[in-house]
């Protein structure tokens, strides 16, 4: 579900009415967690915390031209989606969030790589969100891309 937006604050009041307090608070509770060095913008058509090219002047891979992403939301067709590029590139990460997340959600995990996915606004568990959002520095992220995602030669197997 593409959201025409142009700021963070426009795509929160263009999700539906029964999403606006969640995207709102998910929001809110990345921003007070989420290291110094990572700025909100709109990015891929969601709300993104990046590195911004003032840090990180070689931006994404992918489009250099953009900032390098870390955390996304969305609102999607059918669920509400927290992206963090650091579960996929951090198998002690995604490791630490697995165990995690049953102490705050009895519902089974529904996520991939990258992606996770909550159908109903009030399974987000946001403490633990916070939780995630705090465990990496703009540094840590930026070696761990240059390292395991922005050169396929390095990846490991």
């Amino acid at each position: 579900m593409i959201i025409d937006a142009k700021s963070p604050d426009d795509y929160i009041t263009k999700v539906p009415e029964e999403r606006i307090s969640a995207m709102t608070k998910l929001r809110n509770v990345i921003l007070e967690n989420i290291p110094e060095g990572f700025e909100e913008c709109m990015n891929y058509g969601m709300i993104g915390y990046v590195v911004p090219h003032s840090v990180f002047p070689s931006g994404y891979h992918c489009d250099p031209k953009l900032p390098l992403p870390f955390i996304n939301i969305a609102s999607q067709k059918n669920f509400i989606a927290v992206y963090h590029s650091g579960i996929y590139a951090d198998p002690n990460l995604m490791a630490w969030f697995v165990n995690e997340y049953p102490k705050y959600n009895s519902r089974k995990l529904d996520m991939g790589k990258s992606c996770i996915r909550f159908k109903k606004p009030d399974e987000i568990p946001f403490e633990l969100i916070g939780q995630l959002a705090s465990k990496m520095t703009v540094n840590q992220w930026i070696e761990m891309y240059q390292d395991k995602i922005s050169q396929p030669s390095k990846r490991k197997a």
